[in-house]
């Protein structure tokens, strides 16, 4: 029984885990809406995305950082073990993806996966701006996927 309970923890949150994460994205999400985009001292906004499997909405409170005057980037760092599952949901589903800022109301998105020299820039944009995702990179085996939101 070990066993099984520490493969299933390889594989992904518990039952338990995910809805603890989802009322706690509920409440984050909340308080965004009430209070402004801004959590811990970063921006943050709420990403609407189709489960992959449910083909239920999703709403996700993410970290953000301004790539030009209409474009977002995305961290998906996963609590730096795997991808999270917004990343998952929203590569799955690009099509029905959504942002919703404080002020601007909701704006439907389209994901580009960044790669190679677009992705260094990036990502040596977002260390700059917030040293501890450099730090948090560097205490993981595998690179986080960065992610640009664009306007539809």
């Amino acid at each position: 029984m070990a066993q099984n309970r520490k493969a299933g923890n390889r594989q992904g949150p518990g039952a338990l885990s995910r809805w603890v994460q989802r009322k706690m994205n509920a409440w984050t999400s909340s308080r965004i809406r009430r209070r402004g985009g801004k959590f811990m001292g970063m921006d943050v906004l709420i990403l609407q995305t189709v489960g992959r499997r449910s083909g239920q909405a999703r709403e996700t409170p993410v970290t953000w950082f301004a790539d030009g005057e209409d474009a977002w980037l995305l961290v998906a760092s996963g609590g730096g073990k795997r991808n999270p599952d917004w990343y998952i949901n929203l590569m799955a589903h690009p099509d029905r993806a959504s942002i919703e800022l404080p002020g601007r109301g909701t704006v439907p998105v389209t994901p580009h996966r960044l790669d190679g020299a677009d992705r260094e820039q990036a990502w040596q944009h977002i260390a700059a701006d917030q040293p501890r995702y450099g730090k948090y990179q560097t205490k993981s085996d595998r690179e986080y996927p960065v992610v640009r939101l664009t306007p539809r």
